[in-house]
């Protein structure tokens, strides 16, 4: 359960920037009071002081640490003193200290060289935004999946496809809450408006807040982005290889969009073959019918899809114009 390395230099530069904000903005209220109340300045002086002397007693051979305990009791009592002068002034005890987003770690990110929980908290929401670019996942839950929109009617097959998206609906959900890095794939099928994307972002949600890592992506822009680091072109792509490849769960969206050309049919050859060798789950939405799907790909695609995943199929009219 590991992030790429841009998804931790992100969470690092903004650790960073909360840390200088705190400190920046306690050493602008510091001067503020320390001009409004001279106590306060003489405190601080006094302070600046006692710690110059404790450090330069460190450099001297010899027993210091009478005189060290007794500059920190000094300390000690000019620091009460300050926190009743605030106090009277209407200020806190600790309104000269930063004030960081996260006390436990002062926005360091790290306890005891552990990962804080708000540097993992951090790691997901960094996640998340990196699929926000593309796609609305903050607006795309099992809650709020609506299984009215789906007729409550059989259909010639006898299926009913409110009744068919409720079980589609709790085995996404199963899936996300039960999710490892063994999980099986998923290939979701139906025309388009039926809830395919919702159901994986849904389960992209879920897998992201259990810290692991997701790659969505549309199969075209996915094929466009590796065709161009191919060829070098790297600036601007979102999806390198070693993403797409290695991500703990890859959310192919779209599959069949694609440009139709040798590379394309080659890179979605790649993906999905790697991934099945290397045991990586992959969620798979397409609006062909695993017949179409037969008829579009070659049999190095295909076999490899209706023997590895597991297929989901969506009935139904498109909800979003309903």
């Amino acid at each position: 359960m590991s992030y790429p390395a841009h998804i931790y230099r992100k969470a690092e530069r903004i650790l960073e920037q909360r840390r200088d904000n705190a400190v920046s903005e306690a050493q602008l209220r510091a001067d503020d009071i320390r001009s409004e109340i001279p106590e306060i300045d003489n405190i601080q002086k006094q302070l600046s002081k006692i710690g110059l002397e404790t450090s330069q007693l460190f450099f001297f051979k010899g027993n210091t640490e009478e005189k060290v305990n007794e500059l920190r009791a000094q300390s000690k009592s000019l620091i009460a003193k300050r926190a009743e002068i605030l106090k009277k002034h209407g200020y806190s005890e600790d309104s000269m200290q930063p004030q960081y987003i996260c006390a436990v770690c002062e926005d360091r990110g790290f306890i005891k060289g552990r990962l804080c929980n708000c540097h993992r908290q951090l790691l997901i929401d960094i996640m998340k935004n990196e699929i926000k670019r593309f796609a609305p996942i903050d607006e795309c839950t099992f809650e709020n999946f609506k299984l009215d929109y789906y007729s409550s009617e059989a259909l010639e097959n006898s299926i009913v496809p409110r009744e068919r998206a409720g079980k589609i609906l709790e085995s996404a959900r199963r899936y996300a809450q039960n999710f490892s890095p063994d999980s099986k794939n998923l290939l979701f099928v139906g025309a388009t408006g039926l809830g395919k994307t919702h159901l994986s972002l849904a389960i992209a949600n879920v897998v992201i807040n259990k810290g692991f890592y997701v790659c969505y992506g549309t199969s075209q822009n996915i094929c466009d982005d590796l065709q161009s680091e191919q060829f070098g072109r790297v600036d601007g792509i979102n999806y390198t290889k070693q993403q797409v490849l290695n991500c703990d769960l890859l959310i192919l969206d779209d599959l069949g969009t694609e440009v139709e050309n040798q590379y394309s049919i080659a890179a979605l050859y790649n993906i999905i073959n790697s991934r099945i060798l290397a045991k990586k789950p992959t969620v798979i939405s397409t609006n062909y019918e695993l017949s179409e799907l037969l008829n579009k790909y070659d049999q190095r695609i295909t076999s490899r899809i209706t023997g590895e995943y597991t297929t989901m199929t969506i009935f139904g009219k498109d909800i979003r114009n309903i």
